[in-house]
C-alpha cells in the first residue's frame, strides 16, 4: 500500500514536470528570434533578456526552497506556476522591450516549480535512490523537450510568433489545476512547523563554506552550468547563422525546434536506460566525469559542423552528457545537509546554477558576435577544465558516504 502511494505521487509529480517543460520548451526556440524579428534587438540584448530571468531566479530560488520547507511543497508549486503562466501571456502581449524584460523577470522570481518538484521527489525517496529518482525528473524534462521545441517552432511558423507563448501559458495553467487537485503534500503540519521554528535558515554563508562537500558540489554546478548557459542563450541564433544559413524562416524555426527535440529524446533515453545502468556499475563521481567529457564532445561537434543533419549528433552527445551530469550533482547536494533543509539546499544549488547562467548568458552575445561557434568552443574547454573538481569531490565525499545517513552539516 505504501509502495503504491509513493508510485502514485511520483507519477503525478513527473506528469507535472512534463507539462511544465512542454510549455516552457515551446518558447525556447521562438523567444530569441521573436525578440530579434519583432523588436529588432541586438544579440547582446537578447542574451541579456535571458540573463534577466536567471538573475531573478538566483535571488528568489533559496527563498522559494525555504518556503517549501516551511509551508509545504504544494502551495509554493502552485504559486510559482501561476507566475509562469502570467509571464507567458505578458510576452505574447508585449509591445515593448521593457515588457519582455518584465515578463522574464516575473517568471524568474516565481520560477521555483522545478526546484520544489525536486524537493518533493527527495521527500518520498530514500537517500540511496535519490540519484535515480532525480534522474526521472530529467526524463520527464526530456520528454517535454521531445514535443515542446518542435511544437513551438511549428506553431510559430504556421500561426505567428506569439501563439507559442499563449499555448505555453495554457500549459502552465493546466499544471496549476493538476497540482491542486491531484498532488498530496509530503510535509506534515508538524514538520512544517518545526522547519519554521528553525529561524531564518540553516544554510547561511558560514554553514555553506564550512561544509566542504557542499562547496565542491556548488563549484561543480557553477562551472558545469556555464557551458549550458552559453549554448541555450545562443542556440537559436547559432542555428539561423550556421546550421540553417540560407534556409527560409519557417524551415529555420522548425529545424531548430527539431534539433532541440533530439536533445529531449536523448535526455529521455539517458534517464530511463543509460543512467540507471551507470549507477549500478559506476561511482557517482565517475558518472559526473563521463557526463562532462561526453558533453564536451557534443559542444565540439557544434564547432566543426555546418549541416543540420550533422548538428543532430551534437545534440545527442550534449544531451547525453547533461543527463549523466546533473542528477548525481543534485543528489550529492541533498546528501551533504540535514533532511530538514532539502528544499533549501536545492534552492541554493539552483541559485548557483542561475548565477552561472546569468554570467554565461550575459557574455554569450558578445562571444557570439565574435564568432557564432565560439560559445561552443568555450563551453567544450570549460567542461574539460571542470574535471579536476570531480577528483576533489571524490576525495572529500567518498563512495562509502552514499548510504551513510549522517549529514555533513549540523546546527
Amino acid at each position: 500500500m505504501k509502495t503504491k502511494q509513493i508510485d502514485r505521487r511520483l507519477l503525478t509529480i513527473l506528469l507535472i514536470v512534463f507539462v511544465n517543460i512542454l510549455g516552457a520548451s515551446m518558447v525556447l526556440p521562438v523567444l530569441p528570434l521573436y525578440a530579434l524579428r519583432r523588436f529588432e534587438m541586438e544579440p547582446q540584448v537578447i542574451t541579456l533578456l535571458g540573463a534577466s530571468f536567471f538573475l531573478a531566479q538566483a535571488i528568489a530560488s533559496p527563498y522559494l526552497g525555504r518556503l517549501s520547507d516551511r509551508y509545504g511543497r504544494v502551495p509554493v508549486l502552485i504559486v510559482s506556476q501561476i507566475g509562469t503562466a502570467v509571464s507567458f501571456v505578458m510576452i505574447g502581449l508585449a509591445q515593448s522591450v521593457e515588457m519582455l524584460f518584465a515578463a522574464r523577470i516575473l517568471d524568474g522570481i516565481t520560477g521555483g516549480n522545478i526546484i520544489v518538484a525536486q524537493a518533493y521527489i527527495t521527500d518520498i525517496t530514500p537517500r540511496e535512490k535519490r540519484t535515480q529518482s532525480l534522474g526521472l525528473v530529467f526524463a520527464a524534462f526530456g520528454l517535454g523537450f521531445v514535443f515542446g521545441p518542435a511544437l513551438g517552432g511549428l506553431l510559430s511558423g504556421l500561426f505567428g510568433p506569439a501563439i507559442p507563448f499563449y499555448i505555453a501559458a495554457l500549459a502552465a495553467t493546466a499544471v496549476v489545476i493538476l497540482t491542486y487537485f491531484t498532488l498530496d503534500e509530503t510535509l506534515s503540519p508538524e514538520q512544517r512547523q518545526q522547519n519554521r521554528q528553525r529561524g531564518r535558515g540553516t544554510l547561511s554563508i558560514r554553514h555553506i563554506l564550512s561544509n566542504y562537500p557542499l562547496v565542491i558540489v556548488l563549484l561543480l554546478s557553477f562551472v558545469g552550468q556555464f557551458a549550458l548557459g552559453l549554448l541555450q542563450s545562443t542556440f537559436a541564433l547559432y542555428g539561423a547563422a550556421v546550421l540553417f544559413a540560407g534556409y527560409t524562416q519557417q524551415i529555420t524555426d522548425l529545424g531548430i525546434g527539431l534539433l532541440l527535440t533530439v536533445v529531449g529524446i536523448t535526455q529521455l533515453i539517458t534517464q530511463l536506460l543509460v543512467l540507471p545502468r551507470a549507477i549500478k556499475r559506476l561511482n557517482e563521481t565517475v558518472i559526473i566525469a563521463l557526463g562532462l567529457v561526453i558533453r564536451a564532445i557534443g559542444l565540439f561537434i557544434f564547432v566543426v559542423v555546418t549541416s543540420p543533419w550533422l548538428g543532430a549528433f551534437g545534440s545527442v552527445f550534449f544531451a547525453l552528457g547533461m543527463g549523466l551530469l546533473m542528477p548525481p550533482l543534485q543528489s550529492a547536494a541533498t546528501r551533504t545537509v540535514a533532511d530538514e533543509v532539502r528544499g533549501e539546499v536545492l534552492g541554493v544549488n539552483q541559485s548557483v546554477v542561475s548565477i552561472s547562467t546569468i554570467i554565461s548568458t550575459a557574455i554569450s552575445g558578445t562571444i557570439f558576435a565574435l564568432s557564432p561557434t565560439l560559445p561552443y568552443a568555450t563551453g567544450a574547454l570549460l567542461s574539460i577544465l571542470t574535471l579536476p573538481l570531480v577528483i576533489v569531490l571524490h576525495k572529500v565525499m567518498p563512495v562509502e558516504q552514499k548510504t551513510n545517513p549522517a549529514t555533513a552539516l549540523t546546527d
